[in-house]
């Protein structure tokens, strides 16, 4: 039952960040900044539209990875998902429609916020090697940090 959920996972994988579409336009081709390519991050902190800050108990639980074929998988604590990606102007950033999984995450869990604001991500900029998601209509933004070689590993031993 474990390898089908992580088959499952991978198949869809996980944010993020949404489940939906934010761009019309077909991604076959898209052009990806190079910035993001081949790029995986964790979460810091999310500052809401009103000013909160949700700072998670584990970042490695929200992660978000930009491939180099425009792909890009997620993880939103208990979930995964998996979108296409572009940047097709500096700092611009556009998602496809999302693919998750569907769990119920635990109390405290900073899911159903992540998933509802993340869908409106419009751009990112990094400075001092931290990546920020903005754009959202409502306002507010993440702070992620490069995801680590050992985050990776721990965070790929919480889904087994």
């Amino acid at each position: 039952m474990r390898t089908n959920l992580i088959n499952a996972i991978l198949a869809l994988a996980a944010v993020a960040i949404a489940s939906a579409t934010t761009s019309s336009q077909p991604f076959a081709g898209a052009q990806n900044s190079n910035a993001l390519v081949g790029t995986s991050w964790k979460l810091v902190k999310f500052q809401t539209s009103d000013d909160a800050t949700l700072v998670p108990d584990d970042g490695s639980k929200y992660t978000i990875t930009f491939g180099s074929n425009g792909r890009v998988t997620s993880r939103v604590d208990c979930n995964r998902g998996s979108s296409t990606w572009r940047s097709p102007r500096a700092n611009e950033l556009q998602f496809g429609s999302w693919s998750m999984t569907r769990a119920k995450c635990s109390p405290g869990s900073l899911h159903d916020k992540i998933v509802t604001e993340g869908a409106n991500v419009r751009s990112y900029y990094i400075k001092d090697g931290h990546l920020f998601l903005s754009g959202m209509s409502a306002g507010g933004y993440y702070e992620l940090e490069p995801l680590t070689t050992q985050s990776r590993r721990t965070s790929a031993r919480g889904r087994n």
